[in-house]
């Protein structure tokens, strides 16, 4: 049983409350009796309104249900859809536009509102991760495209165990190209250079031919360091972010350029999300405990981790801010050294044995985790902006606190959100719109009344963005009783995800998010097939999206290249141009109609083989079990985990709830049998057993169905999938994982 400590009227477990009353308020300054005492009034207040928002997402599914009951299929165009939207309308589902939903936020830092580059995503619970994301801001562009499928392997340019001269000329002369392209000289080129030097504060760079060059554009030489006759270290800016070409003849690559280049440093990962929700296994005080000293050490600049690699132990810790000469000699320009760093709470559904609090009918009930979560998050911030200007490891340089918040269902639960954070402010004694929040686009009901939820916080909203594999999930709960939704690969080329995308941006723009905020796009989920993402995920910068989400640092170093090779600021103002040019009504109508198509076949349509229909179930259980195993078992809420093809993917419960949802809709509609998954289920089992054959702590499932609680847990999230909340899988994981604990 949980030790708990009674105050007012909340029962706190007494990890948290030590973690509280002696490593965050004296961190903090905050009064402990106005702390407790306010924090007791909040959850008085809005735990109710957070409990009727919930009950509210069930009354709108039962109407939903109740409508596709009576309209199976497709929505057809014309008259369908217009008496569909009434409908929408009619219950609530839909909202008017407000006329004013213009965001006014304020004092945003340069990364999220300003510049343009890669974000990270990940589990706060890992020290080692949350540190290697802070120190992501600046990456080897050598190492990035050494180590990586990025560069081929064809023609003796193999990685092999030790340095590959053939191989390292590849990157260097791919670093070369990139200097073109994002700091072109005058003449010749940066390819073959032998030479680079600042004389009367220009950068002079000798050519492969003897001759001399400089800058086309002298403005984007901003700095060096060492001596200007040999520097150690030249600064370039294009589109904002930053190169440093790093120069040291005594180093194994230095040595054997003509210039004595060893590196390419890129300017990488401007912001990084540290997660509390998705891609963490958080189920009791102890795990939040863990998560909140992170988030706390990180403030604090103190946080690390001693770390293994190649047969070494260091400690890691967060890198300080970058300095530079300036080219005339006299002065300095400061960088900074680390990612810029949102949080992200948990989202409006789920509660947590933490801390229990008195309801109005007396009973004792846990908190909602979102409350808890706001109210030390927030507290914890409090150590940042404590800091002075000059301060080595600020994280934001403007006074603000970021948070990202998650599955929000439509403008009333942003407008909760927004309530929340303000009586947290107010209780800590921290201005009103400190806390800037970034929103989530991930939820049908939220993209489809999108201005409307940027209205509901337009003084905090920092960030919009989307994210595929929610949407999907909840798109599919919403239709469950419509039809068969489509295969999941054909999901990717429907009507409603084309429009999603594009409304996210355009809606962000005509709200005036640009020069106030990000307007982001989703994961690369592959961490190993970075040729594939240098292909590919141009196109979100392309789409007019400031960030996107990558899987690691390397991936973020990669990634960043797309930034210089689209200007994104530039490009999002002449988009708001043309969203200005059209009429609001005439969009908002041709957008809600491609929105509104949900992913169904008509039933004379899920005429798919029998082939077809087992590998979807194979793949869709695989992911499942490959995921649960390890979240139920061993804690772990992210990692790479190998698909059916042994293609490595960065599964979070986000995916999880994509192949539940799917796998019970095809039993719903009769597509497949519940004793076809059932076995699929167990031979699935094996194969996951075999991938995770290496992993001593791995308990394989198969052959031990009855006792092993993650086959169990798995099981459940796919034969219980219709009933669950939206589709979330959390409620059925954190049961499981709370048994395997208490055993």
């Amino acid at each position: 049983m949980t030790e708990r400590t009674a105050i007012h009227n909340l029962q706190v477990a007494n990890p948290l409350l030590s973690f509280i009353n002696d490593q965050m308020l004296p961190a903090t300054g905050v009064d402990k009796d106005k702390f407790w005492k306010g924090f007791n009034d909040i959850v008085a207040d809005l735990a109710p309104k957070n409990i009727a928002l919930l009950a509210e997402r069930d009354r709108i599914q039962t109407a939903m249900d109740e409508w596709h009951t009576a309209n199976p299929g497709p929505v057809a165009e014309g008259k369908a859809m217009k008496a569909y939207r009434k409908y929408l309308s009619q219950i609530g589902y839909l909202v008017p536009e407000p006329r004013n939903a213009q965001a006014s936020t304020a004092n945003v830092d340069a990364e999220l509102a300003k510049l343009a580059g890669p974000q990270l995503v990940v589990p706060i619970l890992n020290a080692r991760y949350a540190l290697n994301a802070a120190n992501a801001r600046w990456g080897s562009l050598y190492d990035a495209l050494y180590g990586t499928d990025a560069i081929s392997e064809a023609d003796g340019c193999e990685k092999g165990s030790g340095y590959n001269p053939k191989r390292g000329a590849k990157v260097i002369d791919y670093c070369r190209h990139v200097l073109d392209r994002t700091a072109p000289l005058k003449t010749g080129s940066h390819v073959g250079s032998k030479g680079y030097i600042v004389k009367a504060g220009k950068l002079v760079v000798t050519l492969a031919n003897g001759k001399n060059s400089t800058l086309a554009d002298a403005k984007q030489f901003v700095g060096y360091t060492g001596d200007a006759k040999a520097p150690a270290s030249v600064l370039f800016v294009h589109n904002g972010i930053h190169l440093d070409l790093q120069i040291n003849k005594s180093t194994p690559i230095g040595k054997t350029d003509p210039a004595g280049v060893s590196d390419l440093i890129a300017e990488s990962a401007l912001s990084t999300i540290l997660d509390l929700e998705d891609s963490v296994a958080a189920v009791d005080a102890d795990d939040k405990v863990l998560a909140y000293a992170n988030w706390l050490g990180i403030l604090q600049g103190t946080l690390s981790e001693e770390v293994q690699k190649g047969g070494k132990t260091f400690t890691r810790t967060m890198n300080g801010d970058r300095e530079y000469t300036k080219p005339t000699g006299k002065g300095t320009v400061k960088l900074h050294g680390r990612s810029l760093m949102f949080v992200r709470n948990v989202g409006h559904l789920m509660t947590n044995p933490a801390i229990l609090y008195k309801a109005a009918d007396g009973s004792m009930k846990e908190i909602p985790e979102g409350i808890l979560d706001a109210m030390v998050t927030v507290t914890c911030a409090l150590v940042d902006l404590q800091k002075k200007s000059s301060h080595p490891l600020r994280n934001s340089r403007t006074g603000s606190v970021y948070i990202v918040k998650p599955k929000m269902h439509g403008p009333k639960e942003v407008a909760f959100a927004d309530e929340l954070f303000g009586r947290v402010e107010k209780v800590i004694g921290m201005k009103p719109s400190t806390v800037k929040l970034g929103i989530m686009d991930e939820e049908r009901r939220t993209s489809a009344n999108l201005k409307a939820c940027i209205a509901a916080a337009k003084s905090r909203v920092a960030f919009i963005n989307t994210g595929f594999l929610d949407r999907t999930g909840d798109e599919m709960h919403t239709c469950m009783l419509a039809g068969p939704v489509m295969r999941k690969g054909d999901i990717k080329n429907s009507t409603w995800l084309a429009a999603y995308e594009k409304n996210n941006v355009n809606v962000g723009l005509a709200c005036g998010l640009r020069g106030r905020a990000q307007i982001g796009k989703g994961m690369w989920a592959m961490p190993d097939l970075m040729a594939d993402m240098l292909k590919a995920k141009i196109g979100h910068p392309l789409a007019g999206a400031n960030t996107a989400w990558v899987p690691s640092p390397t991936a973020a170093t990669l990634h960043a290249m797309h930034y210089h090779q689209v200007d994104v600021p530039a490009l999002q103002k002449q988009m708001e141009k043309t969203v200005a040019k059209q009429d609001p009504k005439e969009l908002r109508e041709t957008t809600l109609n491609a929105l509104l198509q949900f992913p169904v076949v008509a039933p004379d349509a899920a005429n798919w083989s029998e082939e077809d229909k087992q590998k979807e179930l194979d793949n869709n259980a695989q992911g499942i079990l490959g995921y649960v195993v390890r979240w139920v078992d061993q804690g772990v809420g992210c990692s790479k985990v190998p698909d059916i093809n042994g293609v490595g993917l960065m599964e979070d419960r986000a995916t999880l709830r994509i192949s539940s949802q799917h796998m019970a809709n095809w039993m719903q509609h009769g597509v497949v049998t519940e004793a076809q998954v059932q076995a699929t289920m167990e031979r699935m089992a094996a194969v996951v057993d075999a991938q995770n054959a290496g992993d001593a702590a791995y308990q394989p499932m198969a052959g031990n169905f009855a006792k092993s609680a993650a086959y169990q847990a798995a099981c459940d999230l796919v034969f219980k999938g219709k009933a669950q909340p939206s589709g979330y899988t959390e409620p059925l994981l954190h049961a499981w994982r709370l048994k395997v604990k208490a055993a």
